[in-house]
């Protein structure tokens, strides 16, 4: 990380940035050029690592390409906001807290990981516990993501 004074370390502050911000841009690999997907998620912060969950279509290029390749990143942002710099372009920037990490992408087969998935959605979206029945976990497809590696930064007030 070039910019060490913005570099967050702690790892509360980190899962925050990850609980605040509200949509994933999932970067895949899709042929010549990459592709970048904004979406709702659901995670968890277990043993260690992030696991995020998204839901999907039960058939489409994103999980066509997930299947050729699951190498991805992701990228979620939070708190951002201008920061004026008056008459002096140059002066002009953001206040964000951000976080990337890659992994690896799989689909979800188990029905009750597939629920799980679905509740984690609901409650990182909504801040509300849902109940996901089998019947609804059914209708969709759940895509897990295993984070490996991530970095976190701000640009605080």
């Amino acid at each position: 990380m070039r910019r060490k004074d913005r570099e967050v370390s702690d790892i509360n502050e980190i899962i925050k940035i990850v609980q605040e911000a509200k949509v994933l841009h999932l970067g895949i690999f899709a042929g010549d050029y990459p592709q970048v997907l904004p979406l709702n998620y659901g995670f968890e912060f277990l043993n260690g690592k992030f696991i995020f969950y998204m839901h999907s279509a039960r058939q489409g290029e994103k999980l066509e390409l997930i299947k050729r390749n699951c190498n991805v990143c992701v990228e979620l942002e939070t708190d951002v906001q201008l920061v004026s710099g008056g008459e002096v372009a140059c002066d002009y920037g953001a206040t964000f807290a951000s976080f990337v990490g890659k992994g690896k992408a799989m689909i979800v087969s188990e029905q009750r990981e597939k629920i799980k998935g679905l509740e984690l959605l609901m409650k990182t979206q909504n801040n509300k516990d849902f109940e996901i029945t089998p019947l609804m976990a059914a209708s969709v497809e759940v895509v897990k993501i295993e984070i490996n590696s991530f970095t976190a930064k701000a640009r605080r007030k």
